[in-house]
């Protein structure tokens, strides 16, 4: 089965070609970061239209690339939720629409799905159960997995997304849009014990998570500490280091306390390089096994959504012909495809 899958919940237009059989044939993706970059973040208004632009110069790019055609074509998965509404809705309407015309299904995908199931187009895809780390710009969660739509929650954030919590950094020291990158690229400049600010919540039970606390933490220092040559560089290595031993610690309770012995790391801020490396120090430790995505897929990317759809669309999952996206969509309303529902 070929699907071609459609990510625009945010600020990247990603398109994909997933073959069942095959494996992924062929990816393109357009970030918006230049377009938002004056603004210090995503204008969803800017966003929406800059979908709309690039959406189909980018289908034929990566038609050519695959080697395809549209009548090759057997599904197409778009993102339906979570993101902004209206580029959401960008890519539902030219996905169902798309499939209506070539007389070929079509499925809405979630979007955190996508990026959970990032890893399966590795070479060495982890297998089920396994507990999943998902964090980002806009998600921080502990997640059991033990098959596709089988989701328990175990955790999450009751406040800012660590994602969101390094980009509310970034934008308090005026580094560059994107913030979470340059303020991963500034700590590596940087003593990491020189502030000693919270690991919030790790002092109570449980699997949630908490940034507000470390991001005030670090408004105190900027606002309070004399300014000498490396204080912006050591407050960036602090920080990170604080949300990232939270992040790993969390996760070895995770493991601890569900007994499984795969961890999976996706989104955006899985590609910190820190965050791999406590990580990697923190699986040894107990025997256990971290997978994350390629470095290209830990971000927004049109394949994660042609893989996840293509796992429903093989179980006989399909969209009706009416269109609807869920800016808000928790991962806990999703269930198993109908086929293994059954099983």
């Amino acid at each position: 089965m070929r699907i071609l899958g459609i990510e625009t919940s945010c600020d990247e237009t990603g398109v994909a070609v997933y073959d069942s059989d095959r494996g992924l044939l062929a990816h393109c993706l357009y970030s918006q970061i230049d377009l938002h970059a004056d603004y210090g973040g995503v204008v969803p208004e800017l966003a929406s239209r800059d979908h709309v632009r690039k959406i189909i110069p980018l289908l034929r790019e990566l038609l050519a690339e695959a080697g395809s055609s549209l009548e090759d074509l057997d599904g197409v998965a778009y993102t339906a939720g979570p993101g902004l509404a209206g580029a959401l809705m960008v890519g539902a309407v030219f996905g169902r629409t798309l499939a209506w015309s070539l007389g070929i299904p079509a499925v809405g995908v979630h979007h955190m799905e996508g990026h959970l199931l990032a890893p399966m187009l590795e070479e060495n895809p982890p297998a089920f159960p396994f507990v999943a780390l998902l964090v980002s710009g806009g998600h921080t969660q502990l997640m059991r997995v033990d098959g596709i739509g089988r989701y328990e929650l175990l955790g999450e954030s009751i406040d800012d997304a660590a994602g969101e919590a390094f980009d509310k950094v970034a934008k308090m020291m005026r580094l560059d849009y994107p913030g979470g990158p340059a303020v991963s690229r500034l700590a590596e400049q940087g003593d990491d014990s020189r502030f000693e600010f919270p690991r919030p919540m790790l002092d109570r039970p449980g699997l949630d998570f908490s940034f507000s606390g470390l991001k005030t933490a670090v408004l105190n220092a900027l606002n309070n500490t004399a300014d000498y040559p490396q204080k912006h560089a050591d407050i960036a290595a602090s920080f990170q280091a604080a949300a990232v031993d939270t992040l790993s610690r969390k996760c070895e309770r995770a493991l601890k306390e569900t007994g499984v012995k795969r961890l999976v790391v996706a989104g955006g801020v899985s590609a910190n390089k820190l965050l791999r490396a406590k990580l990697a120090d923190m699986v040894q430790r107990h025997k256990a096994e971290v997978f994350y995505p390629a470095l290209p897929f830990c971000t927004d990317n049109g394949a994660m959504i042609a893989f996840a759809g293509c796992q429903r669309l093989l179980a006989g999952e399909q969209q009706g012909l009416d269109i609807k996206v869920k800016p808000r969509w928790p991962m806990t309303e999703l269930n198993p495809p109908a086929r293994v529902q059954s099983e």
